[in-house]
């Protein structure tokens, strides 16, 4: 009559109330595990906002929260800067995306999990920053991209993406969005506790193109390097030529080269860069 007695049924309700299973609920993100036919998958939900980059009118902001009641002063929150030709319209990867997006992907279930908001700003036309582009790097400010970030970093302030902590506000982007990142240091000085550049190197670097300047802002934020030692698009040493800089001056750096990586994220790039941001609170 009683079979299989009371056991099975005590043990399943404890398995439902483990909090692992309570976690994953409370997840933004789902992941889809590779199969014969279809890539794994990650996707995170999202949201959407416009603010005015000046004469060109608004640009997309691609934005989410994480799950359950923000802190006291809001949400840390993580500036996500695109590579080149790469939107980040929604957040929604595939393991077949190139550059290693799928890691992107991991990176923002990652923040979102770990408590960091996470704020994409589009590149103008979704292309490329402004940053280092010829003629343009010794002009930024005259460009629509300082206007367009200025008017994020306000809008941040204001509320326009939920409760976020405008005193803790980090960067991190792959190439074009990681020599943004870069710019982040140079001509926004205070407005960030730490950065992460993925597969890029300084400011106005492009490439082999690259000089380092002597002199770097002595208000740089701590900044984490993470790059592939045969990367064919931003040569490793250009990158090694900046963090030797930051370290000759004395600011916080560290550096992780991938020995046989090239132009990408990197499957320990999500760990590596939330560990680096919750370590400069």
């Amino acid at each position: 009559m009683h079979r299989f007695g009371p056991r099975p049924l005590i043990l399943l309700l404890c398995l439902l109330a483990l909090p692992w299973s309570s976690a994953l609920a409370q997840s933004r993100c789902t992941e889809r595990a590779r199969t014969l036919l279809r890539p794994a998958e990650v996707s995170c939900t999202h949201q959407t906002a416009w603010i005015d980059s000046g004469v060109v009118g608004q640009r997309r902001v691609t934005y989410q929260l994480p799950v359950g009641s923000p802190p006291a002063r809001g949400w840390p929150v993580v500036l996500l800067y695109q590579g080149s030709f790469f939107a980040l319209d929604d957040f929604h990867y595939a393991d077949t995306d190139p550059f290693g997006g799928f890691h992107e992907g991991k990176l923002v279930q990652r923040l979102l999990d770990h408590g960091y908001a996470v704020v994409a700003p589009a590149a103008p036309a979704d292309l490329f920053w402004q940053t280092n582009l010829p003629g343009l790097s010794s002009t930024y400010e005259l460009g629509t991209d300082y206007d367009f970030l200025g008017n994020v970093f306000d809008a941040i302030a204001a509320g326009t993406f939920g409760p976020l902590d405008p005193l803790r506000r980090y960067a991190t982007g792959i190439s074009s969005g990681g020599y943004n990142t870069s710019r982040m240091a140079v001509s926004f000085p205070g407005e960030f506790r730490a950065l992460a550049v993925q597969s890029g190197s300084y400011a106005t670097c492009g490439g082999p193109m690259c000089t380092v300047p002597d002199v770097l802002p002595a208000d740089h934020p701590p900044t984490l390097f993470l790059h592939g030692f045969i990367d064919p698009v931003v040569p490793w040493w250009t990158m090694n030529a900046y963090y030797g800089r930051l370290q000759a001056q004395g600011i916080e750096t560290a550096l992780y080269t991938e020995s046989l990586g090239a132009h990408a994220w990197f499957a320990s790039s999500p760990a590596r860069i939330v560990a680096w941001f919750d370590a400069h609170p």
